[in-house]
């Protein structure tokens, strides 16, 4: 049997031998809360995406982080109480979508980090100051792309070359709805159509207008950037070929239920992109120190069966640029 001696029984362990500090951070679980103004199934991917760029990083969720998950299902009324929730487990981080759940958070806490995946504008809505120097406990990315709007319409036009009038789904409480609609008619002027608001603020609105809309013979729909779009894409979409109309989004996810074209930010992309957020925080970077940034990657998808079905062709240009293209 071998004999321990003095140095043996006093030597530390590998554990024992770590700085106290080293060893706490291995031993805690970080808790980031995600606030979502969605369903859980709508950001299903965009929550893989953000889960995938964290695993890469070497942050793996039920090891050394955990997520807390709050989803409004495009109720806005729903999202004071849900931040307030994760204030009150003082989780790590705040991950948001949009600018709806990204301003809920901003009003409930300026102690914990926020980070945006993919609000609209953030300057404008009072978000941050500035996307270079954010301040605050607020940093992220942005979806935000002026141009998108007009380039939109002109794919919409392309495929649908006689539309001269369009019925605009928009949530007046919402402020991005508010600053597309000012985009959509400048766009829509120049291209000679005559764009006409419909405001919906829930989706019993939405039920409620859908008779508005057939009743007016508008030639077109289009929508803007709303949870309650997000939550009834497939009603919507169902409703534009009953009702023999043209439409567009600004997700893909509208094309894949039926909705004609859609332009836009890849959202997934920016999900993924965010996790390098969430790492530098959870690393000690403070949120006020890391610039905002902005899309690079962008969608454009064609739902040819639509197209068929509401006697119109695709341009084979159009075909081309596609990333999407369903047959």
């Amino acid at each position: 049997m071998r004999k321990f001696g003095k140095s043996d029984c006093c030597r530390p362990s590998p554990a024992q031998s770590w700085p106290l500090a080293a060893v706490a951070q291995i031993a805690k679980v970080r808790q980031i809360g995600l606030l979502s103004p969605f369903t859980r199934s709508d950001t299903a991917p965009w929550n893989q995406a953000l889960l995938k760029g964290l695993r890469d990083l070497g942050w793996i969720d039920g090891k050394n982080i955990a997520f807390e998950y709050r989803y409004s299902e495009g109720n806005n009324d729903r999202l004071p109480a849900l931040i307030a929730d994760l204030v009150r487990l003082k989780v790590d981080i705040i991950v948001t979508s949009v600018t709806n759940d990204t301003l809920a958070a901003k009003n409930a806490t300026t102690e914990i980090p926020i980070v945006m995946a993919a609000a609209g504008d953030p300057v404008a809505t009072g978000i941050v100051d500035s996307l270079r120097h954010p301040g605050g406990n607020i940093t992220g990315l942005s979806q935000m792309n002026p141009d998108l709007t007009a380039k939109r319409l002109e794919v919409l036009k392309e495929i649908a070359p006689d539309i001269s009038s369009m019925a605009v789904l928009l949530n007046p409480e919402d402020p991005i709805s508010l600053l597309g609609w000012k985009e959509i008619q400048r766009a829509a002027n120049g291209l000679g159509i005559g764009a006409q608001a419909i405001e919906i603020r829930s989706t019993s609105d939405l039920e409620k207008n859908f008779s508005v809309i057939a009743a007016a013979h508008f030639n077109a729909l289009a929508m803007m950037p709303n949870p309650v779009f997000v939550t009834n894409l497939k009603s919507i979409a169902d409703f534009a070929i009953q009702n023999r109309l043209p439409s567009m989004f600004h997700l893909r996810e509208f094309v894949d239920v039926g909705g004609l074209v859609s332009y836009g930010v890849d959202r997934s992309d920016l999900y993924r992109r965010a996790a390098t957020y969430v790492d530098k925080i959870l690393k000690g970077a403070s949120p006020a120190d890391l610039p905002i940034e902005q899309p690079t990657k962008f969608d454009l998808a064609i739902n040819v069966k639509t197209a068929k079905a509401l006697g119109l062709t695709v341009p084979p240009s159009l075909r081309v640029l596609a990333d999407e293209v369903i047959e």
